[in-house]
């Protein structure tokens, strides 16, 4: 029997995604492992492929559609032998959970028929032309077919009723709109020198529809805004502490370590600065396991790795990308995880687990001329390091003047799991081993 392929979920917090891309079309032959569609989490594009084979009988959602949710039907796999024909999308829409992942109704469906005959009729046509369409968020619902006959043929869709699920406006709902003479949608005029549509929270009297371009939110942006207004807002007690600390001798090793580096390919191996606080911050973590925590509602969970979560920013957002059990990597390795993963997280190709989970977090914006700021929190980590840029400061050392390269740095603690002497004795440990690299081999 025809084999519905569902909305996978690619990441144990994942509820819903958008299909990205389809990389088969109806008719192709696929077998188990091919790769059939790229699927868009809140911060990367997976692949999806097949576990059967078979041929593709019909695609159920288009791509682009946001918003499908997990285990929802997105295209139907046929078995030797078998035709569209066999396709019971009703059955299909009925066990397809709802939300996004509704199937739309081909050409061939009708209505089902009333038990009472044609008493029913007129009173679903009176229904049609009496009561507006249901509607989301502002948004009347429509299938993306209804929605593109509709457009096609200047049917208003507020105007109609819905006949699919949950009053769903479908195909059949436009066909009978345009035979029974549903008057066409006017044209409107676009907005004075935008042509957009203004989101339905904007106080036009504030903001006029031509005095800004509105881009769209995306599951990335949506994600970082719930879960750091979570964090701040709601669930956890922040505070930050702040340390000056001296880069000379850091920038004397890493300047001996590039000078010697042998090429890989072209150019020769580098170190960043960042690779130091990377292995730094691994390395303060073990000496001060106190600040290696997660906070539940159970138990603090101490950590017996240093997973750092390294924040990198790409377009949309932010993305941590985590150097697992950083504190038994050497820089070289540690460098070269973070330039290969930066670069993946900057095209959405980072795995879920390569950005999930972690134990602390590093955002450095020093290279922006950044001198101190402060994180919110990541969770589940029990604090994140704001790192500012080095730059020459006047200091007192034996009593003159002298200048120095300084570089401040600020801790924001989950004080529901790292208190203020856990921090303080951390960032000294920190301290110690940016000031003098060496220690970090000991």
């Amino acid at each position: 029997m025809p084999t519905p392929i569902l909305m996978p979920a690619l990441s144990p917090t994942m509820e819903e995604g958008t299909l990205a891309k389809w990389n088969v079309k109806e008719g192709d032959k696929v077998s188990s492992g091919d790769v059939i569609a790229e699927i868009e989490t809140d911060k990367a594009t997976m692949e999806v492929e097949a576990v059967d084979e078979g041929t593709v009988g019909k695609i159920l959602i288009g791509e682009g559609t946001e918003n499908v949710k997990v285990n929802a039907p997105i295209a139907v796999l046929l078995e030797d032998g078998e035709s569209a024909g066999d396709i019971d999308l009703g059955a299909l829409e009925n066990g397809s959970g709802g939300g996004t992942g509704e199937v739309e109704k081909d050409q061939s469906e009708e209505a089902p028929k009333a038990a009472n005959g044609a008493a029913s009729a007129p009173q679903k046509a009176a229904s049609s032309s009496t009561n507006p369409a249901p509607s989301a968020n502002g948004r009347v619902l429509a299938s993306p077919l209804a929605k593109r006959l509709a457009e096609q043929e200047g049917i208003d869709l507020s105007a109609l009723t819905g006949s699919g699920p949950r009053g769903r406006i479908v195909k059949r709902d436009i066909e009978k709109a345009k035979k029974e003479g549903v008057s066409a949608k006017p044209a409107s005029a676009p907005m004075p020198g935008s042509g957009q549509i203004a989101p339905a929270s904007v106080d036009a009297r504030l903001y006029p529809a031509e005095s800004y371009t509105a881009v769209k939110l995306d599951g990335m942006r949506k994600t970082i805004a719930k879960r750091l207004t979570q964090s701040f807002n709601q669930e956890v007690p922040h505070f930050p502490l702040n340390v000056d600390i001296e880069l000379d001798n850091l920038l004397a090793a890493r300047a001996r370590i590039n000078a010697t580096s042998p090429k890989e390919g072209d150019e020769a191996f580098k170190l960043s600065v960042n690779d130091f606080i990377i292995k730094a911050s691994a390395m303060a973590l073990k000496k001060v396991p106190a600040a290696n925590a997660t906070y539940t509602d159970e138990a603090i969970l101490l950590h017996k790795h240093a997973d750092i979560g390294v924040a990198v920013a790409i377009d949309g957002g932010l993305i941590t990308p985590i150097v697992w059990k950083a504190e038994e990597k050497g820089l070289k390795t540690i460098s070269a995880e973070v330039k290969d993963m930066a670069g993946r997280a900057r095209n959405k190709k980072l795995k879920p687990e390569e950005y999930q989970g972690g134990t602390f977090s590093v955002s450095n914006l020093g290279m922006f001329g950044i001198t101190s700021f402060a994180s919110i929190v990541n969770q589940p980590h029990g604090a994140i390091m704001s790192v500012g840029a080095g730059e020459q400061r006047p200091v007192v050392r034996d009593g003159q003047i002298v200048a120095r390269t300084m570089m401040t740095v600020t801790l924001t603690c989950d004080h529901r799991v790292v208190d203020g002497a856990v921090g303080a004795e951390f960032l000294a440990a920190f301290k110690s081993f940016i000031e003098e690299p060496a220690a970090m081999l000991l």
